[in-house]
């Protein structure tokens, strides 16, 4: 493979803020799956990971895509997502990333992915990672102005009311949020130098149990969060684990009157063997197989209200933070029903190419 933009690159990263610049921007959808660059040398095909770790064995189906879609040499970068339904499943995509050759090719055929392309890096023996994102987006459209599905071109706008309603609507086919990038920029790898807009909620959840943190016998990683479901079952949701250290260790002191046994608590059926106590719907990793996901189950009697992004089926999509502890709360009253739902939005209307 011989390219004018070699792999490995890290891809061009966004920061946070509160709500949508305005400006000199292109606005598109915040896409909810795995952020990939690929190069493609005639045959030769290479997708990258934000990790920088190659992910080609496991999106076959992405891989011939990319040879019947994208031009002959050149460098996308753009997100790798599954779509079942009307919606992203970040979920049914983690599956996807599988040690056995067998898994992956079944995999491709039962839950195939789709590549939505949002930058043009390289194209011919061109490097255009110095060029302005209008000049490289301008590029990209004609570039895949003949693709087809599995391979999407992201819609873009410049009007800043459009884009507020896509961040309003989007959130119903599974999307992230909103991405502004600035017109004038050049694409900087492993710089935050495009901004994201997401989604925040608030939700009040039980604590069921804590991780101890990495090293430690006497400060606290996580808290595992725990909401009522509608059969009155305490179903695990998610974690939070952003505190100073001082905290870790102040916690575990205050929690340690709330340790109980798995044969006295709600998640009795995560008790196991040699003590290995994982629950289901855990925060597995297929990154970080073998990582320890064993915890100390507690009383489900503290209440703390939490920041979240969105939800993935019955979880948070991503780990939550804290915001403060909720006393006044019964724990019973944590329920599902005080979640906000996103209103439902086909994503074919989303993947559909401009009129």
């Amino acid at each position: 493979m011989q390219l004018p933009v070699m792999p490995p690159v890290k891809p061009m990263l966004a920061k946070s803020v509160p709500s949508i610049p305005i400006g000199e921007f292109s606005y598109e959808p915040k896409w909810d799956g795995f952020r990939s660059i690929i190069f493609r040398d005639g045959d030769e095909v290479e997708i990258g990971s934000r990790n920088e770790r190659p992910m080609t064995r496991y999106f076959p189906e992405v891989v011939e895509a990319v040879r019947a879609n994208l031009p002959q040499r050149c460098v996308v970068d753009g997100e790798i997502v599954v779509v079942v339904g009307d919606r992203l499943e970040f979920e049914v995509l983690q599956q996807r990333i599988h040690p056995a050759a067998s898994r992956v090719a079944l995999l491709s055929e039962q839950t195939p992915a789709r590549f939505i392309a949002f930058d043009l890096l390289a194209l011919g023996d061109d490097d255009l990672t110095g060029r302005p994102f209008e000049q490289r987006r301008a590029l990209l459209e004609k570039a895949l102005a003949g693709a087809g599905e599995p391979v999407h071109l992201t819609p873009c706008t410049r009007d800043h009311a459009l884009a507020g309603q896509w961040f309003d609507q989007f959130e119903g086919a599974g999307l992230d949020g909103v991405v502004a990038k600035p017109l004038a920029g050049a694409y900087q790898p492993d710089k935050r130098v495009m901004f994201k807009i997401k989604h925040q909620r608030t939700a009040d959840c039980v604590v069921a149990g804590y991780r101890l943190h990495k090293g430690s016998d006497d400060a606290i990683g996580s808290l595992l969060l725990g909401l009522y479901n509608d059969a009155g079952e305490l179903a695990s949701v998610g974690v939070i684990g952003a505190f100073p250290l001082a905290t870790r260790k102040s916690l575990f002191a205050e929690l340690q009157p709330l340790v109980t046994s798995f044969d006295d608590h709600p998640w009795a059926w995560a008790k196991q063997q040699d003590g290995a106590r994982t629950p289901r719907n855990s925060e597995y990793s297929r990154w970080n197989v073998g990582k320890d996901l064993s915890f100390v189950p507690l009383r489900p009697d503290l209440v703390v209200e939490v920041r979240y992004e969105h939800m993935e089926g019955v979880r948070f999509r991503h780990t939550a933070q804290f915001n403060r502890w909720r006393p006044d709360r019964d724990p019973r009253s944590c329920t599902y029903q005080q979640l906000e739902e996103p209103v439902g939005y086909d994503l074919a209307d989303i993947l559909a190419p401009p009129a």
